[in-house]
C-alpha cells in the first residue's frame, strides 16, 4: 500500500511566474550607457482594445539606464511609444516596434502555458531615437541578458 501511495505522488515544478520580459538598455549615439540624466522617459503601449497602457512612467535620473518590458504573447510585432521630456522643455515622440516569433513552452501538461520568442526585428522613428539593436534574441524565463539597445540621436 506505502508503494501505491508513493507512487502516486508527484513533484512537479511549474514557474510561480510564467511571463517573459524583455531588458532593454539605454545607449548614447557613441555607444556608452545612457542614465538620461534631468530627461524624463514614459513608454507605453496599446491594449487589445484599444487603451493605453503605460508600462514605463516617468523613467529618469543616473540610474535610469534599462528598463524591463512585458512582450505579448502571440502577437507577431509589439508596438512600444517613448514620450521624452528634456530639461529644455523639449518634447519628442517616437515608436518603435519589435517583430517577433512566438514559442509555446509547456514545462507539464500540469502548468500552465507560456510562450518563448525570438526578436527578429527592431525599428524605431527618428525625432529623439537613433535605432535600436537587438542583442539577445532568445527571451525565456532567463531575465540575466539585455535584449535590446536603444541609441539616442547625439544632438539630443
Amino acid at each position: 500500500m506505502f508503494v501505491v501511495a508513493l507512487a502516486a505522488c508527484t513533484s512537479i515544478d511549474c514557474p510561480v511566474e510564467n511571463l517573459v520580459y524583455t531588458n532593454y538598455e539605454l545607449r548614447k549615439a557613441d555607444g556608452t550607457v545612457d542614465d538620461l540624466g534631468s530627461d524624463t522617459v514614459w513608454i507605453w503601449t496599446k491594449r487589445v482594445d484599444g487603451t493605453d497602457t503605460v508600462l514605463v512612467n516617468g523613467l529618469c535620473g543616473s540610474s535610469a539606464s534599462t528598463f524591463t518590458l512585458d512582450i505579448s504573447y502571440t502577437d507577431p510585432e509589439d508596438v512600444f511609444y517613448l514620450y521624452m521630456h528634456t530639461l529644455e522643455d523639449d518634447h519628442y515622440l517616437d515608436t518603435f516596434r519589435i517583430k517577433k516569433e512566438n514559442y509555446p513552452h509547456f514545462e507539464s501538461v500540469d502548468c500552465q502555458a507560456a510562450y518563448f520568442h525570438k526578436l527578429t526585428a527592431a525599428t524605431t522613428t527618428h525625432h529623439v531615437l537613433d535605432s535600436i539593436t537587438i542583442q539577445h534574441a532568445n527571451v525565456n524565463y532567463d531575465v540575466s541578458h539585455t535584449h535590446l539597445f536603444i541609441y539616442f540621436k547625439a544632438d539630443r
